[in-house]
């Protein structure tokens, strides 16, 4: 399991896929609201005169030296619902995040959201 710690030390590092491919910098860290583990991390992607920031699971990644390894491959990251770098992702944006890695998405009892960063 990634530690929140951890995942923190990592931001402004490489971001690779199981191939090793570079996809993008990690940005930040959003956690499951319910028990306040890592699960999605944001990733700056795109042109540097455009840049997004891509959503991608924390599930099976693992850490080297200066680069963290996501269990997704870059097309499947790269084509990730987005937002904008100084963007905020929306609740009504959530269960799209989910969708995209076929994810299943409950929000909590009471309609909570599922992510917040940290």
């Amino acid at each position: 399991m990634i530690q929140l710690a951890d995942v923190r030390e990592w931001r402004q590092h490489d971001v690779v896929d199981q191939d090793a491919k570079k996809i993008g910098v990690l940005e930040s860290v959003y956690v499951d609201t319910a028990t306040d583990e890592p699960s999605f991390a944001t990733v700056t992607v795109g042109l540097p005169t455009r840049h997004r920031l891509v959503f991608v699971p924390l599930d099976g990644a693992t850490a080297g030296p200066g680069y963290l390894k996501v269990a997704h491959p870059k097309a499947l990251v790269k084509d990730a619902p987005s937002i904008d770098t100084d963007g905020v992702l929306t609740a009504d944006q959530e269960p799209a995040v989910f969708a995209h890695y076929r994810l299943d998405y409950r929000p909590g009892a009471g309609g909570e959201r599922r992510l917040a960063r940290r």
